[in-house]
């Protein structure tokens, strides 16, 4: 998936900032980052798993998805309805099961094409999650692809007024992205931060707004009330914002993600999820988890520390390079 179906814009990106094709294909590059959740797949999935069909490779199949963090429930879902289609006739020969377990992995995260909302302008998009999962990092890598990939003039807001180093590695990225940042004081109302941000980008002709918020704990509630006040606030600002609200999730902590994702959604209306580190998990499965459980996509993933290692996610081409030889 391409960066242009992720964000549709008539006009499309300037030709001065169109990016030359990844070397050696994006799905190459994609199958490199997710070497670890492969390996430890493939390590249950031996190349002749599809070439004998009894109750223990369909065992076998249940067990391998469940390492790999695609979920009991998806799991069981999955490997039921591909014994049901073999036994039926509707799939033979191995490669074709194969194919077809992608065609069905790739389904967990729904048939819609995801999208970002951007077409308000200014749009503020709002992220949100716990610390450590790369919010920061996300913000900046997102400014970047939209001023380098669009043209577009965004403006980030460090409503993270808890942390000094929140508003310093923001500031870090900010310069990096080429993006201006509007911050407050430490200590002082994240909301106003927002509003203030809104403001600047309104009188500036900017684009969008990115904001970063407090990584809050999902287990306390009055904070995420507070982050629930910060969404109202932005609403009364601007009409129909945050046009976006994405939350952070990190891979590596795989279950207990989803468990967060959760959370986030029950205190905020999340549009979407950004799941960082997936280079260094091998329990890469998790993408598609929640996407299928929780129905809320998936619209980005980070599969390393460059810039362009924040990618739109496509379903179909992360379900082959997480299972295809």
């Amino acid at each position: 998936m391409e960066w242009e179906e992720l964000i549709p814009s008539s006009a499309g990106p300037p030709p001065d900032v169109r990016r030359k094709p990844e070397p050696g294909g994006r799905l190459a590059r994609l199958r490199e980052r997710l070497s670890k959740s492969r390996r430890a797949l493939r390590a249950e999935l031996s190349a002749s798993l599809f070439d004998r069909l009894d109750a223990q490779t369909w065992e076998r199949l249940e067990e391998a998805l469940i390492v790999a963090d695609v979920g009991a429930k998806a799991t069981a879902e999955v490997v039921s309805r591909l014994e049901a289609e073999v036994e039926a006739g509707e799939v033979t020969g191995p490669e074709a099961i194969e194919e077809r377990l992608v065609e069905l992995l790739a389904g967990l995260a729904g048939r819609e094409t995801p999208r970002l909302e951007l077409s308000a302008k200014p749009s503020l998009v709002m992220v949100v999650g716990v610390n450590g999962t790369g919010k920061t990092t996300t913000i900046g890598k997102l400014a970047a692809a939209l001023r380098e990939r669009f043209g577009l003039e965004v403006i980030v807001a460090a409503a993270d007024t808890y942390r000094a180093a929140a508003i310093e590695q923001l500031e870090t990225w900010a310069e990096r992205a080429g993006t201006e940042i509007v911050r407050g004081n430490q200590g002082g109302d994240p909301g106003a931060v927002i509003f203030d941000a809104i403001a600047a980008a309104e009188a500036r002709d900017a684009d969008v707004v990115i904001a970063d918020t407090a990584g809050r704990l999902h287990t306390h509630g009055n904070l995420m009330e507070e982050l629930s006040k910060v969404r109202r606030v932005a609403a009364k600002r601007l009409d129909g914002a945050p046009h976006e609200t994405l939350i952070v999730i990190d891979a590596t902590t795989g279950q207990n993600g989803l468990r967060q994702a959760r959370a986030f959604a029950e205190a905020v209306e999340v549009s979407g999820v950004v799941l960082t580190k997936l280079d260094g998990t091998a329990k890469g499965g998790i993408a598609l988890a929640i996407a299928g459980e929780l129905g809320i996509p998936v619209k980005l993933i980070g599969v390393g520390e460059a810039l362009e290692d924040l990618r739109p996610f496509d379903a179909e081409e992360f379900a082959r390079a997480l299972i295809a030889e």
